[in-house]
């Protein structure tokens, strides 16, 4: 059987995938990379397909190789520019995510980062506190900020004004949480 028929085999067993995390940030779904990996992984071995995500020259690689026919099918995309390990972490698991959902033609949504490129309201009224009024407890929005800064999705305090009026003491402490 082709790598081609195989595949074929698997995408009828693998199905839709259902976006089951939430970025709270951006109150968007996406899907964990491990958790579509379980449902993925096992479909593919038993089609004798295996899986593997190198990282070759800057580059995110999703390859599918048929052990039997020893053919290979793969897709790829290039990292940017980030140089701080824990954004160029979550940039890689977002490639891998994605690459294989490419590979894969798998059913998804439009992707959210287009929601989260354009919001809703160009002037926001709401502003960003870093802290609750104990000044002690960071508010839910801060600790939403700071995932999305450690996730890479949010780059600059630009990005978080897009969302939030920002004081210039806040605006400071992301600053820092940014560099």
């Amino acid at each position: 059987m082709s790598v081609y028929k195989k595949l074929f085999e698997a995408k009828k067993e693998i199905g839709k995938i259902s976006k089951d995390s939430t970025n709270p940030f951006y109150k968007s779904k996406y899907f964990d990379i491990n958790q579509l990996l379980e449902h993925v992984e096992p479909i593919l071995q038993k089609n004798k397909l295996l899986l593997l995500q190198p990282i070759e020259n800057d580059t995110v690689v999703t390859r599918i190789h048929d052990i039997e026919g020893d053919v290979t099918v793969q897709s790829s995309m290039s990292l940017t520019s980030i140089t701080d390990p824990q954004k160029r972490g979550s940039e890689i698991t977002y490639y891998r995510r994605y690459t294989l959902a490419s590979l894969l033609g798998m059913q998804a949504e439009d992707d959210d980062a287009n929601k989260t490129v354009k919001s809703n309201d160009p002037s926001p009224t709401k502003w960003l506190n870093a802290t609750e009024s104990d000044k002690k407890t960071p508010t839910k929005e801060w600790n939403n900020i700071m995932k999305g800064i450690n996730e890479g999705m949010i780059n600059s305090v630009n990005d978080v004004r897009k969302y939030y009026k920002v004081s210039k003491e806040v605006s400071s402490l992301l600053e820092l949480a940014l560099s």
